[in-house]
């Protein structure tokens, strides 16, 4: 694959076979756009410029702009545009830059694509897509680096799902295509870097169960999307101390799967759940509360939280560092859970 392929985004992989987590989007994306004619992809510099975290690059090229169509600067309008594809028939894929930038479409979401299919009493469903890049980490502050998945997890009529591997990135896709409602996938901005071996044979994977993705008989330690690889971390260096630690991606946000969270702490009857948002009314606080309600007699300590600090996330890197889930920070929170000081 020559240099010019690559900047111009195809084929994916590169020669040694390795791909990126944002390579791994694009060929989800190419594969969906290559499958069904009904698909298209929607959204501010998603065209031309190849989109903002370079997911889209080369596909116009590819596909042409009747189906790689760059949007104005309106979140609003074109949701709300992506809502009336997909009413008739259509399978939009909208990228929103950033979950911040979502919020200018909270109505079009919440009022309209999450409720159309209540309020027509199943007459019609609404099966779009929505990508947005969530999470901090990478010096851009307050405005494009908060985690608000959250938020949309709350609201019945949607699926939400966050994809941590490499795998969940190359194969959520098609299947929220496939759904009769709206998926709205969040992607971590610290993960689009990230770089390993995707089997040929990789295609679409499950949205509805969590994954195991470390073993272990101590703790259980809860976590997804951009946490997941600070949790892994701190597992292998927790290993090294002499504690096992069961790692759950949770992978669907809504709904979450709560039979494997269950079954995991009722091995290890203990529970860390580390999240990146805020803690105050977090989805943390959620599967803290389900653990409690369905597996309360199991646990041998109070379920332990390790999320953001509640502040606007900072700019300089030291502060924004300190104000994020780390995994020195996930090793303390075990520690306390196992010796029973949590």
């Amino acid at each position: 694959m020559t240099t010019t392929q690559r900047a111009r985004g195809g084929p994916e992989a590169a020669e040694n076979g390795t791909i990126t987590y944002r390579e791994a989007l694009r060929a989800a994306l190419r594969d969906a756009l290559a499958r069904d004619d009904r698909v298209f992809l929607m959204g501010e510099d998603v065209g031309r410029y190849g989109g903002c975290f370079a997911v889209s690059l080369g596909l116009l090229e590819a596909f042409g702009p009747e189906r790689i169509r760059d949007t104005p600067l309106s979140e609003s309008a074109f949701v709300g545009a992506g809502i009336g594809a997909a009413l008739a028939g259509m399978r939009p894929i909208v990228e929103i830059m950033t979950v911040n930038f979502s919020l200018l479409a909270l109505d079009q979401i919440l009022n309209n694509a999450a409720t159309l299919s209540h309020m027509s009493g199943g007459q019609f469903g609404v099966p779009l897509v929505i990508r947005m890049t969530t999470g901090a980490g990478r010096q851009l502050a307050a405005q494009h680096s908060h985690s608000l998945e959250g938020w949309y997890a709350h609201i019945p009529g949607l699926r939400i799902v966050a994809p941590a591997t490499l795998e969940d990135a190359r194969g959520m896709l098609w299947t929220a295509l496939e759904s009769p409602d709206p998926v709205l996938i969040f992607e971590h901005a610290s993960l689009y870097p990230m770089s390993g071996r995707l089997p040929p044979t990789a295609g679409t994977v499950d949205i509805d169960r969590a994954a195991v993705r470390r073993t272990g008989s101590d703790v259980t330690l809860v976590t997804y999307g951009g946490s997941l690889h600070k949790t892994l971390a701190a597992s292998e260096r927790l290993a090294s101390q002499g504690v096992q630690a069961e790692v759950i991606d949770l992978r669907s946000l809504r709904p979450l799967d709560d039979a494997a969270v269950m079954a995991s702490v009722r091995r290890t009857h203990r529970a860390v759940i580390v999240d990146e948002a805020w803690r105050s009314g977090s989805l943390s606080a959620e599967i803290s509360a389900r653990i409690t309600e369905q597996a309360f007699y199991d646990l041998d300590a109070p379920v332990g939280r390790v999320c953001g600090a509640e502040v606007p996330v900072p700019y300089a890197r030291h502060l924004e560092e300190a104000a994020l889930p780390q995994p020195g920070d996930i090793v303390s929170a075990v520690h306390r859970a196992v010796s029973g000081d949590a």
